[in-house]
């Protein structure tokens, strides 16, 4: 049974120019209807993606969500033992499904998109490999060991065999502007190069759905649940590397069209151990425009903050960064990152500390 008291906050503001940068089922951007306006949306899926690719550019290598598990663990068995053919590797891997019963089609792909991590599938490739009669507790423990961190992360259900789930370690909220947003829409032609002198007009015509906004994001960290998952010290390094890649990454919907890839204008990351803060209700009334939204939006996250303190424990540690200096004038939330690397570094031995401590305490 995991802990369940210590969990890391993660708030950003950031302001997007004219983007679609995730989309409706009609190619619109995201929505959503928020203290009785319209606001821009970004669903926690989209990010989540994001920040799986920032952890691919960075070397840390990913689990595989797919249907095609089967043939991963073919190629596995076979990159393992090179006297299995195709056939018999697959036959052995589909036997493998079907002892922890995880169900296949007719073209031995799993049913829904199953999480696994490189780890997991060579420890069953090696495991197969070394026992003629399969027992589905040993194959279980290899499907629930050697977690990547993106699924330590982000988590496993599997319908078929409920004791194959894993429980996510972090929870990412949708993104909404803390204003009110109108949808634009560009209006866009292409003339064919090659046209003739005597023709006139275009050869396509279009348009595409847009808007601008301030975000506000925010995503939480079970800090108990991924130590549960990968181990003390990769789990201070799961988290850091989780933080760096949600604060950087953006989803990239239309960024050829628009070219909006931003860096955020305020960060808060805080340590608690009593519960997860979600400052959403801080733009419950709309930003009005006056010059920009992002300060008013800073300001609005802060005090947002301070009536939070009213309901909860003092946290661990709070810590912010600003692109813009005059906004942490009248800050006195705890402690001011002097860069993102220097956020990273405190937030680093904060976290170290934090564990530390609780481990003394058990």
């Amino acid at each position: 049974m995991t802990k369940q008291n210590l969990y890391i906050d993660l708030n950003v503001i950031q302001t997007v120019p004219s983007s679609n940068i995730n989309r409706d089922d009609t190619g619109a951007p995201k929505t959503a209807v928020y203290g009785g306006v319209t606001r821009s949306r970004v669903s926690s899926q989209s990010w989540k993606r994001a920040v799986r690719k920032g952890f691919e550019n960075d070397g840390i290598k990913n689990g595989s969500r797919t249907t095609d598990a089967v043939q991963l663990l073919s190629q596995k068995l076979r990159d393992l033992d090179s006297s299995l053919d195709e056939e018999a590797a697959t036959e052995k891997a589909v036997e493998v499904f079907k002892t922890v019963k995880i169900g296949l089609d007719k073209d031995n792909n799993t049913k829904a998109l199953l999480f696994v991590s490189p780890g997991q599938i060579e420890k069953i490739a090696q495991y197969v490999l070394d026992n003629e009669e399969l027992d589905s507790k040993e194959l279980k423990k290899a499907f629930n060991a050697d977690h990547s961190l993106d699924l330590a992360l982000f988590g496993r259900m599997v319908a078929d065999s409920p004791e194959l789930n894993v429980e996510g370690s972090a929870q990412v909220a949708h993104a909404i502007s803390t204003h009110e947003i109108v949808p634009e829409f560009d209006y866009y032609t292409a003339v064919d190069d090659e046209q003739p002198d005597d023709q006139t007009g275009s050869s396509m015509i279009g348009t595409i759905e847009f808007n601008s906004a301030t975000l506000y994001r925010y995503a939480n960290l079970n800090v108990n649940e991924l130590i549960h998952n990968l181990g003390d010290q990769d789990a201070i390094k799961g988290a850091v590397a989780f933080i760096k890649e949600f604060i950087l990454t953006m989803p990239t919907g239309k960024q050829n069209t628009f070219a909006n890839k931003t860096l955020p204008n305020y960060v808060m990351v805080t340590i608690r151990q009593d519960t997860p803060v979600n400052l959403a209700s801080a733009f419950e009334n709309p930003v009005k425009a006056g010059e920009g939204y992002t300060s008013t939006s800073i300001k609005r996250l802060n005090k947002g903050y301070e009536a939070a303190e009213k309901f909860v424990e003092a946290p661990v540690f709070n810590i912010v960064l600003s692109a813009n200096d005059e906004d942490l004038d009248d800050q006195k939330l705890g402690e001011q990152a002097t860069s993102f690397t220097d956020l990273l570094n405190q937030v680093s031995d904060a976290l170290t500390k934090a564990v530390q401590d609780e481990n003394t305490n058990d």
